[in-house]
């Protein structure tokens, strides 16, 4: 079992990387491996995401408030043309559109833990990421396209992109962020876009697998998942603090020269 100093140090990782284009599941997937313990499952790497989808509510809450005042308006009458209408409607087309397809991937997902295919998802995402920054400097960038009206391509891709998070190694961040600049999206707006992108899948996932922890005997656990979450929480929202800063500032292929190395790294451990 874990040790609550375990569970801070999958928190601080996952506060870091859930936030950052490096995948916060490919970090927690590689950790029983690395510090030699029995590896927490799903539903652990579940709650450390939970303590991160905290930070994205408490540091977006003012946007956040604002597009729930417009969802039933956004679902059902469509002569509302002011942006946040606008954003609330691709928001719900991108995370339908997510939600198909890792209802799909699913039942494959759970082959995907296996050291070797992370090391795979963290390199060859992580070249496609800096790939698509470049992409995104030699061609127009697009003002605000979630806002300006419903954007069913932009919507549907940034959506499906998401779901291939569902595979450790990939980034959540990462690959959407990757698809929005394959789009043209600007890098802050399409940060923001992955943050907020994440709290419904995060969210059902929880609400998912909530009766197997509501059930379950060992009380230790709840100490320990709580102090998890507490840590993801904390670090996450300062994560989440400085990145919104450098994002528009910083090259990404500064993020994927980590993955690459990472998983260079991973393969010399594992040798």
């Amino acid at each position: 079992m874990m040790s609550v100093i375990d569970a801070i140090v999958y928190g601080v990782i996952q506060g870091i990387s859930e936030f950052l284009p490096v995948s916060s599941s490919g970090h927690l997937a590689l950790l029983p491996h690395v510090m030699k313990i029995n590896d927490p499952g799903v539903v652990f790497d579940l709650m450390m995401h939970f303590g991160t989808a905290l930070a994205v509510i408490i540091y977006f809450r003012h946007d956040l408030l604002r597009y729930i005042k417009t969802l039933r308006p956004a679902l059902f009458d469509f002569s509302y043309k002011q942006a946040d209408f606008n954003f609330s409607r691709n928001f719900i087309i991108s995370t339908i559109s997510s939600v198909i397809l890792i209802l799909i991937l699913i039942p494959v997902s759970k082959l995907a833990r296996d050291p070797w295919i992370i090391i795979i998802n963290l390199s060859v995402f992580g070249i496609v990421l800096w790939i698509s920054d470049l992409y995104n400097k030699k061609n127009q960038k697009i003002d605000a396209p979630m806002e300006s009206g419903v954007n069913l391509k932009f919507a549907i891709i940034i959506g499906l992109a998401q779901a291939l998070a569902i595979f450790p190694g990939v980034s959540r961040s990462g690959i959407t962020l990757t698809a929005a600049l394959f789009l043209g999206m600007r890098r802050k707006e399409a940060g923001a876009y992955s943050f907020l992108l994440s709290l419904p899948i995060i969210l059902a996932g929880i609400l998912k697998e909530l009766p197997h922890l509501m059930h379950s005997e060992d009380s230790q656990s709840f100490i320990v998942l709580g102090t998890g979450v507490i840590s993801s929480f904390l670090v996450g929202w300062l994560t989440i603090h400085f990145f919104m800063k450098l994002i528009g500032k910083v090259e990404l292929k500064y993020f994927a020269i980590y993955r690459i190395a990472i998983a260079a790294l991973i393969v010399w451990t594992l040798a």
